[in-house]
């Protein structure tokens, strides 16, 4: 699943589109099941062509695509990717952006998920961010981070997936980050001392710069890809996520638990991360 190191590399990857100017947006023809693109893809080719990128942001795990007065929103969600180059697979290419340069930028989604909506740059904030995401979660400050995770009793790793109280950390880098720190995915958010929740804050930033630098994770399903089609890198140094039954690698005398929360696998030690 894309999350906030796979949408970051992706927006990366696309940054040769900024500057170009974009000659047609169309719908490729796709035999299955449609995802959402709002207005249709003829009012947004209307909108569209003609136009320069001016700039390719993140918002959460959306990629944005903005044009002098429009912004194109990007929701990969479970299986969706946004490339340069060639496409898993040409069948399942839901939107397509030709570039007067001869780029080809392509919205990819496998299981029909994900979302595509153009709205006025003007009206972003108030639409997307304000009610629906949190602050970044490479921008939040500790004290912020503190204060938003010990108002709520719910299991720490559940906490950290809710995007109205941080976006962009998914169920994958929250098993990560809190294997990491220390800190048991099942113990309430507000009975983590200040401490511990300062040593998370630091952690998760180091995790996502590192997934960042490293592209992101492709697992062993190979669906995540970068935009121009290579895996990412970090699955090498995930310690327990998708480890199930392994020894854990830090007391390698535990074997690393899978539990469900909020209808997420959870993986960590019991040992290393006891309560």
């Amino acid at each position: 699943m894309p999350e906030l190191p796979e949408v970051e590399t992706m927006c990366r990857s696309i940054y040769p589109t900024i500057g170009k100017l974009i000659r047609e947006v169309s719908q490729p023809t796709c035999n299955y099941r449609p995802i959402q693109i709002r207005p249709s893809v003829a009012e947004i080719n209307a909108r569209m062509a003609g136009c320069i990128v001016k700039a390719i942001t993140r918002l959460g795990k959306r990629v944005v695509i903005q044009t002098h007065d429009d912004s194109l929103i990007l929701q990969p969600k479970m299986t969706g990717l946004v490339v340069l180059e060639s496409p898993p697979d040409p069948g399942h290419v839901r939107l397509q952006i030709d570039f007067s340069s001869k780029l080809r930028l392509q919205f990819w989604d496998s299981r029909g998920l994900g979302t595509v909506e153009l709205m006025p740059t003007a009206e972003l904030h108030a639409r997307i961010v304000e009610g629906r995401l949190g602050p970044d979660a490479l921008q939040i400050t500790v004290d912020d981070f503190i204060t938003r995770l010990q108002a709520t009793a719910r299991p720490i790793k559940v906490a950290l997936l809710d995007q109205k109280l941080l976006a962009g950390v998914g169920n994958l880098y929250a098993s990560e980050m809190l294997f990491e720190a220390k800190i048991d995915p099942q113990k309430p958010a507000a009975k983590i001392s200040p401490a511990r929740l300062r040593v998370l804050h630091q952690v998760m930033l180091d995790i996502l710069q590192l997934a960042i630098k490293l592209e992101g994770s492709t697992l062993s399903d190979g669906t995540y890809r970068n935009a121009l089609n290579d895996p990412g890198g970090y699955q090498n140094m995930h310690r327990v996520y998708d480890k199930a039954g392994e020894a854990c690698r830090q007391c390698q005398s535990t074997a690393i638990l899978r539990i469900v929360q909020a209808q997420r696998s959870t993986f960590y030690c019991p040992k290393c991360q006891h309560r």
